[in-house]
This record gives C-alpha cells, sequence and structure tokens, in this order.
C-alpha cells in the first residue's frame, strides 16, 4: 500500500488559486500536476478517511481511489461551486462511504433474509430515501446562495467532517474568522430552510 507522501498540509488562503490551476492541469492530462495536488493535499485527505473509516489500511486503499478519480474527474471541478479542498473532501467523504457501504454489503450476503421483513419495510425504506433526496437538494441549493467565504467553511465542516480548528489550518485562516463565518452561514441557511422547520412543527 502507499501511504500518503510527507507535506506542509493542504495549499491554504491565498494558494487555494494554485490548487484550482493543478486541477485544470490535471484535467489536461498532466501527471506531474496530480503529483503535486497530491503532495499538497494528501495528509488532509487520508485524516478524514482515517475518522470516517476507523482503519488506516483501508484509508490508504481509499486514497488511491480519492485521487484515481480526481484524475478522471478534474475537468468536471468548478470554481463557482467550492474551493478545491472542499471539492476533494467531498470526493474523499462520497469514496469513503462507499466502502462503508460495501462492506456492510458483503456482511448481508452471509447472513440469512427475513423476506417478510424486507417486504413490510421496503415502501417505508423506499419513501424515507426520496424525501431524504430533497432534502439534500434543498440544503444545497441554499448551500449555493451563501457568500463563497461562508460557504467553504460549511462545507468543510459538512461534507468534510472537520473541526472549527481544521478548518483554520487548512485554509490559513483565523479560527475566530472561521467560527464567525460558520456562524453566519448557519444563520442564513436556517433561514432558507425555515419552511422544513415549520412543516415539522404542524
Amino acid at each position: 500500500m502507499v501511504s500518503p507522501r510527507n507535506s506542509t498540509g493542504p495549499l491554504a488562503g491565498p494558494h487555494e488559486a494554485r490548487q484550482a490551476e493543478l486541477i485544470a492541469l490535471v484535467a489536461c492530462g498532466d501527471q506531474q500536476a496530480l503529483a503535486s495536488l497530491y503532495d499538497a493535499t494528501s495528509r488532509l485527505v487520508y485524516g478524514l478517511l482515517v475518522r470516517v473509516l476507523g482503519d488506516a489500511a483501508t484509508a490508504e486503499e481509499v486514497l488511491l481511489d480519492v485521487y484515481a478519480q480526481v484524475w478522471r474527474q478534474a475537468g468536471r471541478y468548478s470554481g463557482a461551486r467550492g474551493s478545491p479542498l472542499a471539492w476533494l473532501t467531498t470526493i474523499a467523504r462520497s469514496r469513503a462511504i462507499d466502502r462503508l457501504r460495501s462492506g456492510r454489503a458483503e456482511q448481508q450476503r452471509t447472513e440469512q433474509l427475513d423476506v417478510r421483513t424486507f417486504e413490510a419495510r421496503s415502501g417505508t425504506d423506499v419513501e424515507e430515501e426520496v424525501a431524504a433526496r430533497e432534502l439534500g437538494a434543498r440544503v444545497r441549493a441554499a448551500l449555493s446562495e451563501l457568500p463563497r467565504e461562508q460557504r467553504e467553511v460549511i462545507e468543510l465542516a459538512y461534507y468534510g467532517g472537520m473541526s472549527h480548528s481544521e478548518i483554520a489550518a487548512a485554509t490559513g485562516q483565523p479560527l475566530g474568522t472561521v467560527k464567525t463565518r460558520t456562524r453566519l452561514g448557519m444563520m442564513r441557511l436556517r433561514a432558507s430552510l425555515k419552511d422544513l422547520d415549520e412543516g415539522d412543527d404542524d
């Protein structure tokens, strides 16, 4: 297995444009740009994977999957939808969750299914999944309306599972600034999604 290279951590603050430039070069097939992006961000991505997966060896495997996906999908990155770091952590979180689900699926295949219970629950499960997807779409739409600096910290916290201190270290922002932007962003989100809370009260 390949462990993440030693680095000083992700490029921060003023260097965000450099990360975006590297992604653009990766989209053009530049392998050296991918290596540079890996050097700059892999430690943070690896840390996130370890937290989600709870296993260092599995995290190393998924880390390679993350950057393989970056290589394939770099052309899809858009700075208008979030920072390079937020994009990377979103990919990492998605790959980690996929690995967890595949592990559970393998375990389930070794167990005997209770068909009656499955049939009784299937309709409810589908309804819950549809509702969850609709809620996710509403949240993403509300996020897109936030100022970029507020959206970035909330994406890193929500999709990346990062603490305020980790976000401050990753972006080069003062801890107080991160907390303030998060607080303001969450206030705006609550206002945008207020009707959902009112619906729950009915």
